[in-house]
């Protein structure tokens, strides 16, 4: 069977993994091939990453604040 690549739809999938394909092929019977699948959502190593790279940077951002905070302090009791 040859298909025409013009006749290739993407679809983006519900939560459930259900595609609407629409009203032009209600009462009809049709026949899907999955030619790829791409996950939109990062994999447990992205997310490990992400979250080492947060705290690092909020470790930071709190030793800042802490030098910050004592500054400010010491300029009020002066």
């Amino acid at each position: 069977m040859k298909v025409d690549a013009r006749d290739l739809r993407t679809n983006d999938t519900d939560d459930r993994g259900r595609i609407y394909l629409g009203t032009e092929y209600a009462n009809k019977r049709v026949t899907v091939a999955v030619v790829e699948v791409e996950n939109d959502r990062p994999d447990g190593d992205e997310l490990a990453a992400a979250y080492r790279e947060a705290s690092e940077s909020a470790e930071s951002l709190a030793g800042e604040w802490d030098d910050t905070s004592d500054e400010a302090w010491r300029g009020l009791s002066e």
